[in-house]
């Protein structure tokens, strides 16, 4: 049977490239993080002095869960597009990977902090990786959970760093067309029409903004490369 959409497990390490730490639950109480996702999609928290993970930083058995938040910008309004629940280990970053962990961080959220967390004084800020032990997710109308051998097992679209740059542009340029195109396919007029997902398997788009519906339409076979996926959208944004 054709596949139209990816694999969850792919769809969730997907979404969380986008998305970045808002809370992290450490003995029973919840405190505002701040962090990145790191290319395995671990949760990297930048910690800072005073923070209750700061104090438990030399042990290797602190459990916490992360709250991670994905939010799509349509018109300058950011709208969600999932959260994910990270449950597991928080363990300081060893000192040789301190850099590459705060230059993941960085691309998030620039902070002068991140340069006192690689010089690994104990008294300053600290970088921390959560060892997943499971995944709760929450997007659209799906919630689930994934393992840490399916989230961990899985990796992100491969095409997903074409498809984010492709969906930007064509939200930025190219909206006319893509009204047409629902319009076309629905037969009624669609007001306010975005693409909201690209991936290798088809792409979803978006209309409406109070209560929006999302319509998905797959690709005759997925596509193996961004040209691959740039050539398919064409086709159905200008079919001949």
């Amino acid at each position: 049977m054709h596949v139209t959409v990816p694999p969850i497990s792919e769809r969730i390490r997907s979404l969380a490239t986008a998305c970045v730490p808002t809370h992290v639950s450490l003995d029973g109480s919840a405190h505002a993080a701040r962090g990145a996702v790191d290319d395995s999609g671990r949760p990297l928290l930048l910690v800072k002095p005073g923070e209750p993970l700061h104090a438990v930083a030399d042990r290797d058995d602190v459990v916490v869960t992360v709250d991670l938040a994905a939010t799509r910008t349509l018109g300058g309004v950011e709208h969600p597009r999932g959260l994910l629940k990270v449950h597991g280990w928080a363990q300081a970053v060893p000192a040789g990977e301190a850099r590459d962990a705060a230059v993941a961080v960085a691309g998030r959220l620039p902070d002068e902090a991140l340069f006192a967390a690689v010089e690994g004084d104990p008294a300053g800020p600290r970088l921390f990786r959560v060892d997943v032990g499971y995944v709760i997710y929450l997007t659209g109308q799906e919630s689930g959970m994934l393992d840490a051998e399916e989230y961990l097992g899985a990796g992100p679209d491969p095409v997903l760093e074409t498809a984010e740059r492709i969906l930007g542009h064509v939200n930025l340029a190219h909206r006319d067309q893509l009204s047409k195109v629902v319009q076309t396919l629905l037969g009624e007029p669609t007001p306010d029409v975005w693409l909201w997902e690209l991936d290798r398997y088809g792409v979803t788009m978006r209309s409406g903004i109070e209560d929006p519906t999302l319509i998905r339409m797959p690709w005759p076979s997925p596509v193996d490369g961004p040209q691959a996926l740039e050539q398919a959208l064409s086709c159905l944004l200008c079919p001949r």
